[in-house]
């Protein structure tokens, strides 16, 4: 372990959408996701658990669609985001991670013995499916259906009764996995409950679109790495495959620092390789 100073370079965006049933959920992450790939529709897929209802947005672009059937386990999804990873795209929506957690908990139920020890059979599920949403290529939209009840509300001075989300449906914390979340309501306006990029944190309800998407990848782009940073990490790679990772992810400085790169890689091409006594 060692200090370093802070830096953030290119990185992907785990978006929370939360709302109940005609909040928008699906509407909003795919107007989102279009501002994450600069406009390519062709670049987006949808996990859709949701009974196909991805499938009624198609005349806004032909993003791509991959539909899930029950019992919507974990292992389902992670073998969805790697098809999905495979075809290139950038952009996953997971519509809804809500079914994830509701198959663990039916699974959860029908166990024999003991309900509190059986949830040792559950969590390490639970965190493979995070782990690989964590760990993803892409950047990650993923929606969240919220228990739903009725307030009274006054309008236009009549009292009317408003649909709106309580609880979200998934696992507690499930928060902290992603870098903003935001609370949708039934008349499509969005609140932020978190978010690490500091874009939209204390502002007025809003409507997701694809200027929020922009905003994110603008933010997403922002590399704080200088150059002469890059380089000391270019005669710090002790690899060929630290010196290749390393190029992916310094993309902001692929021209400029190449012929770095190029003269790294050979010198490491001629070390000789070291053989172990037997």
């Amino acid at each position: 372990m060692h200090l370093q100073k802070a830096n953030r370079t290119q990185t992907r965006m785990r978006l929370c959408l939360q709302g109940p049933s005609g909040s928008g959920k699906t509407l909003g992450a795919l107007r989102v996701a279009l501002g994450l790939t600069n406009g390519r529709w062709d670049q987006i897929a949808i996990i859709d658990s949701e009974n196909r209802s991805a499938d009624l947005y198609a005349e806004l672009g032909p993003y791509q669609v991959l539909h899930m059937n029950a019992p919507y386990c974990p292992e389902d999804y992670i073998q969805a985001m790697s098809i999905c990873e495979k075809a290139g795209m950038q952009v996953i929506i997971l519509d809804s991670i809500s079914h994830e957690w509701e198959s663990l908990l039916d699974y959860q139920s029908k166990l024999p013995g003991n309900s509190f020890i059986n949830w040792s059979k559950v969590s390490p599920r639970h965190s493979a499916f995070l782990y690989r949403m964590l760990c993803s290529s892409a950047h990650i939209i993923a929606t969240v259906r919220t228990k739903t009840d009725y307030v009274l509300t006054d309008r236009n001075g009549k009292i009317v009764p408003e649909k709106v989300g309580l609880k979200g449906i998934q696992r507690d914390g499930n928060e902290y996995e992603f870098s903003i979340c935001f609370d949708l309501d039934i008349r499509h306006f969005a609140t932020t409950s978190k978010d690490r990029t500091r874009l939209y944190m204390d502002q007025l309800p809003f409507q997701l679109d694809e200027t929020v998407g922009g905003h994110i990848r603008q933010w997403c782009q922002i590399n704080t790495t200088t150059s002469e940073e890059v380089q000391h990490q270019i005669e710090q790679c002790a690899t060929i495959p630290d010196l290749v990772e390393l190029f992916h992810q310094q993309t902001a400085y692929q021209v400029l620092l190449k012929p770095s790169f190029e003269r790294r890689k050979h010198q490491l091409l001629l070390v000789p390789v070291q053989v172990q006594p037997v």
